[in-house]
């Protein structure tokens, strides 16, 4: 049987996880998820009742979180690419970075884009605030970092890439990455124009009018 992936090319988690499998061509069946597909949505609530994706499924073993998912991969199908390094040392800073991305990239990303979602009586002022904030700072430290790198722990596209792809790529449509930040936009041109990730992005396009912020015509 195939790997299975639960996932929606729109979700930025899953788009890491896609990545990770483009990144290596590894093959699998994409179980898509959509809430009028009643059938595939049982499915799903009964792998992880969390309902929270993606889900990765390998014959009886069910993997969850999209940075173990990468790090499953690489143990039990891998490929070409060595998105942890051996090194233990640089492994660790590449799970460093991953955590970065996801806590301080995705995190204050999606509670901006969450809170737009709710009732205008239900909204939080002062959080959307600080997460805006919270996304300057990060830039800030990023563009320090990456000044002279061409990946996010050195010459190559690692675990930690995977998820500043698709987080980069949001967090500037929810919050653009200020001009003078060259060296984070310059990464991020990198990151789509990597063939893993632009091809994630490219099957997402259709979903495009779903954001609630309203895409920019651009990317």
């Amino acid at each position: 049987m195939p790997l299975q992936l639960y996932a929606h090319p729109f979700s930025s988690y899953c788009q890491k996880a896609l990545t990770a499998l483009y990144e290596n061509g590894t093959p699998f069946e994409m179980r898509k998820l959509a809430y009028d597909d009643p059938q595939i949505m049982a499915e799903f609530a009964a792998l992880w009742p969390i309902k929270r994706f993606p889900v990765l499924v390998d014959g009886e073993r069910t993997v969850i979180e999209a940075s173990i998912i990468i790090e499953y991969l690489g143990l039990y199908h891998p490929g070409p690419v060595a998105l942890v390094p051996a090194d233990p040392r640089v492994a660790l800073e590449v799970r460093m970075m991953d955590r970065f991305f996801d806590n301080y990239i995705s995190t204050p990303q999606q509670k901006i884009v969450f809170d737009s979602m709710r009732e205008a009586t239900e909204r939080d002022a002062r959080g959307v605030a600080d997460a805006r904030a919270m996304l300057d700072t990060a830039y800030a430290w990023l563009d320090k970092r990456m000044a002279g790198r061409e990946w996010a722990v050195g010459e190559h596209f690692t675990l930690a890439d995977c998820a500043a792809a698709p987080f980069l790529f949001y967090a500037d449509w929810t919050h653009p990455i200020d001009p003078a930040f060259a060296h984070v936009r310059a990464y991020r041109q990198r990151l789509l124009a990597r063939p893993s990730f632009a091809r994630a992005v490219d099957e997402a396009r259709p979903y495009r009018p779903l954001f609630p912020l309203g895409a920019p015509d651009r990317d």
